[in-house]
């Protein structure tokens, strides 16, 4: 029996919570993982997981087991790349996470500058604006705007985007266009609510060191980034949204930018990925070249001067 192997088996099905995901995963017979599972337990005389009929978790002995696992492959990892050509050519498949605004008009576009340096590293890429579960669903790496809520995770900077507040023609012809704060009142806003989370977010604005909160009337609320620049096209309110986001829609007209003198607080963007996985190169070099990227003029994220 590979006990490495066996170990790398018995993590994935402790992070998804079952033999197919981790089959799957791995890209291994089921039948296989089962195999290895039950070696593995008759080589310690333990058992490793509880199985029933609707889930597999680990057993006390499990749980310890699977943390020094961890630990031992990502030692085991590090030691490779040091002693290996895939320190200068990482290699392997990568699976990032991000939202889908980012995904598509950020990275991707810029992508084959990475996918050139690198070309033995595979990229699996979710676009989701719900959070991951990174060791439940196999994730190696997540980008995610906001403050990061989850100390048991690096976090790793990667740049502070500019927001803008933003209306539709149609609604500032209706409405009129607020020139300041106070002008608000009468105004309506598409307001955006987490399903994770259930936190529903007004408006904000920075006038000189302070930031105001601004909670208007709203006729319709919304649970994802491209539904909420749609309510806002739609004529439905105001919105603030990142100016990457809204970027190609003011350049085509669809929407007009309003209070620039006071503008909403910047949208931190970070890299997140578990602590085990920062021995990784593959986690490493790709997130160096997403520093690289944000600090690029022309990255979008920040809007032109």
């Amino acid at each position: 029996m590979d006990r490495f192997h066996a170990m790398r088996v018995f993590t994935r099905i402790v992070e998804l919570g079952g033999f197919a995901k981790a089959a799957d995963s791995l890209q291994l017979p089921r039948a296989s993982v089962t195999i290895v599972i039950k070696q593995l337990e008759a080589h310690l005389g333990v058992q490793l997981l509880q199985r029933t009929t609707r889930q597999v978790s680990p057993t006390l002995d499990g749980a310890a087991y699977y943390q020094r696992c961890v630990g031992l492959l990502a030692d085991l990892e590090e030691v490779e790349t040091q002693f290996s050509s895939t320190r200068q050519n990482p290699r392997g498949t990568l699976r990032v996470d991000m939202p889908s605004g980012i995904g598509q008009l950020i990275v991707i576009p810029a992508l084959a500058q990475f996918t050139e340096r690198y070309p033995h590293i595979e990229l699996e890429i979710g676009l989701n604006d719900r959070p991951v579960d990174l060791i439940r669903e196999g994730v190696d790496c997540v980008l995610r705007a906001g403050l990061p809520l989850d100390d048991s995770l690096v976090a790793r900077p990667l740049a502070l985007m500019d927001q803008l507040t933003c209306a539709s023609p149609g609604y500032l012809q209706a409405h009129g266009t607020p020139l300041t704060i106070e002008a608000l009142e009468g105004h309506r806003m598409v307001e955006y609510f987490s399903t994770t989370s259930g936190k529903r977010y007004g408006l904000e604005f920075e006038r000189g060191d302070r930031i105001w909160p601004v909670d208007l009337p709203r006729r319709i609320s919304v649970n994802s980034a491209a539904g909420y620049l749609a309510a806002c096209t739609a004529g439905y309110g105001l919105v603030q949204v990142p100016y990457y986001h809204a970027r190609a829609h003011l350049c085509e007209g669809h929407l007009c930018e309003v209070l620039r003198d006071c503008p909403p607080p910047g949208l931190p963007l970070t890299a997140l990925y578990p602590p085990h996985r920062q021995l990784s190169q593959r986690v490493r070099v790709f997130v160096d070249w997403l520093v690289t990227l944000c600090a690029r003029p022309d990255s979008g994220l920040q809007r032109p001067a």
